[in-house]
């Protein structure tokens, strides 16, 4: 019996705080339920989460059901509503799936484990869907039991058990629940595979649902191998500042570059390139000339290939063409992507604040190309560029490094030189200019 299996799971794993996801449908119904009639799950503080997503006209009496049952039970409820971002073009049900993930992480707590009511069926819709989007033997080995999410744990405890099952449960109990209209709709490719597809494999293999778990139980056994030799091959390949050495990458055996690089970019709050991309990716890194910086991006990700490693970072924003400033001393936001300007004092201590104003001011701009400063210190005026590169700073942050102007003339290129003029202006007031670099940098 699946009551008595969710029990000895309980047992087994003691897990320290439970928390059910629960919208109201017959899955989480039958399993929260079963959950408040076990001692060992209100001993772990049993309660539960509902989001809304505001997608159905009758999202908010659904809202009221949750709240009723869950009364009914004794188990606290937090309600959740969520808007859904149609614009990353992912399709609905993809949206409300992240829509309603980000919230139960903003609502876990420390160690608590989420509880799912996926059941076996689920566990076959989700590996031929993976299984027609190309996947690998990651997506193949379908939902994960247990695995970190969030502050704690998610826990998927009836993958082994069949939708019937938790149907009689609830059959029993005569429970009313959810029905979410958007279950019947063909436009979504589970619902063609539950409703359509699955029914007419069953009339001719009638056991092919075993034998698809079977197959993804290899696969997800093959994936974990495939996951620690990753993680023992990436541990080897990083470099300063988190990046990934180039020609180690493409050594990799080909089942190990896509998990190391997919690990690598994760790690990092970066999605996995589609497939085209990682094509590209490759093929750049194995031809690019030494003085190339080669880039490839997809949506909220850019990875550049410079100085012998992959740097991941987000979408990056260019300074606008011409964009100035007048500085007298005070914090300066820059454009985005480009960080902040402020004045740090030197001791010994002056009697001058750091923020006293420079009057007349100075200007803060972008490099426009052809830029020249004489260092302090150095008998030459150096080209900015051959500064740049001896001092290998990444050619994408030159592009956001500010430069400072007395008039016209460039006394200072953020905190990294600064001329004898820009020296006597800011020894006047006892400080130097700090360039605060912008929170992606420590990628690059």
């Amino acid at each position: 019996m699946w009551t008595d299996d969710l029990r000895a799971q309980i047992e087994a794993n003691a897990p320290p705080a439970l928390c059910v996801a629960f919208s109201g449908g017959p899955d989480s119904t039958a399993l929260l339920h079963t959950l408040a009639q076990l001692p060992e799950a209100r001993e772990r503080g049993l309660r539960a989460l509902h989001v809304d997503h505001g997608l159905q006209t009758g999202s908010t009496s659904w809202a009221k059901h949750c709240a009723d049952f869950c009364e009914s039970l004794a188990v606290p409820l937090t309600m959740l509503r969520v808007q859904v971002d149609h614009t990353r073009g992912e399709g609905v049900e993809a949206a409300a799936r992240r829509a309603r993930y980000a919230a139960f992480a903003e609502n876990l707590d420390k160690g608590e484990w989420l509880v799912l009511g996926h059941h076996r069926d689920d566990q076959v819709e989700t590996v031929l869907l993976k299984l027609l989007r190309g996947a690998g033997p990651e997506g193949l080995g379908g939902m994960r039991a247990l695995r970190p999410f969030a502050l704690g744990w998610l826990w998927r405890p009836l993958l082994e058990t069949p939708s019937e099952e938790l149907r009689t449960y609830l059959s029993e109990k005569a429970f009313p629940c959810i029905d979410d209209p958007a279950n019947a709709n063909l436009r979504f490719a589970r619902n063609v595979l539950r409703r359509e597809i699955l029914p007419r494999i069953a009339a001719h293999w009638p056991h092919a649902d075993a034998s698809i778990l079977h197959s993804a139980q290899l696969c997800r056994t093959a994936a974990d191998y495939i996951e620690a030799a990753a993680q023992t091959a990436l541990a080897t390949l990083r470099r300063d500042a988190d990046t990934l050495d180039v020609t180690g990458w493409l050594a990799l055996p080909e089942a190990l570059r896509a998990p190391v690089l997919d690990t690598w970019l994760h790690a990092n709050g970066f999605c996995a390139p589609p497939d085209a991309s990682r094509a590209e990716l490759a093929k750049q890194a194995a031809n690019a000339s030494e003085d190339s910086t080669p880039l490839i991006a997809w949506p909220g990700t850019e990875i550049r290939i410079w100085d012998g490693r992959l740097h991941a970072m987000p979408s990056l924003s260019v300074p606008a063409a011409n964009w100035h400033t007048q500085w007298r001393g005070a914090p300066l936001e820059l454009p985005p992507d480009c960080g902040e300007l402020h004045l740090e004092a030197m001791p010994p201590a002056s009697t001058h604040a750091t923020g006293t104003p420079f009057d007349p001011p100075l200007t803060v701009r972008f490099r426009e190309g052809g830029e020249r400063i004489k260092p302090a210190g150095d008998p030459h005026t150096r080209e900015l560029r051959d500064l740049f590169q001896q001092a290998r700073v990444p050619p994408w942050l030159r592009t956001c490094c500010p430069l400072i102007y007395e008039n016209d003339q460039l006394i200072a290129v953020a905190d990294l030189w600064i001329s004898e003029r820009g020296k006597t202006v800011f020894d006047a007031c006892g400080v130097r200019p700090h360039w605060t670099r912008p929170v992606w940098c420590r990628l690059g």
